[in-house]
């Protein structure tokens, strides 16, 4: 009999297994991929950590939150600077006066302020993204930067997203290109792959286990699960379907030193089918003679392919709210992550939401 069985082996899984550990818990954890870790699993490819899920840049502004990660690896000094490349045309991102100095031949934040405030559209409560967009930075940088990569991304018109997207995207009136403002970046040398492997080290782990195959075996052999796969599949799909948008990665390997010069390139126009291409040794600063690359495509999702992000629109939104009032109902269920909540989190979010309950199940 164990005390919990854990489904995924992602961040929110395995800290929460860690912690569960620490305290004398006895842990199962399954995992229906052949590999732990989740989206931030990472393979050692020809001397290169490959972020085989996409870019995985850990980050955060809570000094405590870093802190805790210093206990599974050693951090280096990567700092998140990509390039925006529209249709052949190369800017720095995120969105700061090295981008405009170069899409208007400026010099300065009073001249790049003048020409968005000229091309702003007024929308005191904008409904969508693209209202968002053109009422934060105008025309030039919402048709370069914006439509075509978001409408890529999602796979919609930006005028049927929610607005609250853009909000992740920052603007400064200053040269600098970290696309982060948190005071505490970098990636894990070595690899994600090897906190999974500590953080599991002294629980069960059972890997191409589907918890939903055998859900009521699991169930019973437990005091509880934490269940961290989408809500709606838990709980067969009885209401409707959750929507996401899923991605596709494909590989390549190339005798070259260094192909793009940067870990990664957005490709902001509607025409090229991928959004970004990454190139892994530069994020721990590689010096081998070879180097690989991925390009990375978003896709419909559906029930066979890797839910990435969800799409929190009105219906989905209120959907999930009815999904949740079914958890509320699973006394020994406890949903959580990414998936489980239905929101879009970053590392550092999932982190700080497993130690959180970690706090409300010990009561400490």
């Amino acid at each position: 009999m164990f005390h919990y069985c854990i489904a995924g082996s992602g961040l929110f899984g395995s800290v929460f297994a860690y912690e569960a550990s620490k305290r004398g818990k006895k842990c199962l954890v399954l995992e229906k991929r052949p590999h732990i870790g989740g989206n931030c699993y990472t393979h050692n490819e020809e001397g290169i950590n490959v972020h085989s899920y996409g870019a995985h840049i850990f980050r955060t502004s809570e000094l405590a939150i870093w802190n805790y990660m210093q206990c599974f690896c050693e951090f280096n000094h990567f700092i998140n600077s990509p390039l925006a490349n529209y249709k052949g045309e190369i800017y720095n991102l995120p969105f700061n006066m090295n981008t405009f100095s170069k899409l208007w031949n400026i010099r300065t934040p009073q001249q790049a302020k003048a020409i968005i405030e000229e091309q702003k559209k007024a929308c005191p409560h904008p409904s969508n993204l693209e209202e968002h967009a053109l009422s934060l930075v105008g025309t030039d940088v919402y048709e370069k930067f914006i439509k075509g990569y978001t409408q890529k991304q999602w796979g919609r018109s930006c005028k049927d997203l929610p607005s609250s997207i853009l909000r992740r995207i920052p603007v400064r009136f200053i040269y600098d290109n970290n696309y982060f403002n948190d005071p505490y970046q970098g990636i894990p040398k070595r690899g994600y792959t090897r906190i999974f492997e500590k953080l599991l080290e002294k629980c069960e782990v059972r890997l191409n286990t589907d918890f939903l195959e055998y859900k009521q075996k699991y169930k019973d052999c437990c005091e509880k699960v934490i269940f961290t796969g989408t809500i709606d599949s838990y709980f067969d799909f009885c209401l409707g379907t959750l929507e996401y948008r899923s991605l596709r990665f494909e590989q390549e390997y190339l005798e070259c030193e260094n192909y793009q010069g940067v870990a990664v390139v957005n490709y902001t126009d509607e025409q090229t089918p991928f959004t970004r291409i990454i190139e892994h040794k530069h994020f721990e600063f590689g010096t081998q003679k070879h180097t690989i690359i991925s390009r990375e495509y978003p896709q419909e999702y559906s029930i066979d392919k890797e839910a990435y992000y969800p799409i929190n629109d009105e219906r989905n939104t209120a959907l999930y709210e009815e999904y949740r009032k079914l958890a509320h109902r699973e006394e020994k269920v406890i949903f959580g992550g990414r998936l489980g909540s239905y929101r879009y989190y970053d590392m550092q979010d999932v982190i700080k939401a497993a130690l959180e309950l970690v706090s409300v199940e010990f009561r400490e």
